[in-house]
């Protein structure tokens, strides 16, 4: 396993977050049911990456 402690994998997770944040924000604002559609999936994306980076600290305490 990396040395990371999971690290890479909720700084990834915090990046698609904020990405989907954003598409869903843009899509909001431009009344676009895709891009916001989109901008959910990022989110659940980076709440998935978030949970395996939190696995793998826990799993190395």
């Amino acid at each position: 396993m990396s040395k990371d402690n999971g690290m890479k994998d909720k700084l990834k997770g915090a990046a698609k977050k904020a990405e989907g944040e954003v598409k869903k924000q843009t899509g909001r604002a431009a009344d676009n049911h895709e891009l916001q559609r989109e901008g959910m999936m990022d989110k659940g994306e980076g709440n998935v990456h978030k949970a395996i980076g939190e696995a793998k600290d826990d799993h190395r305490r």
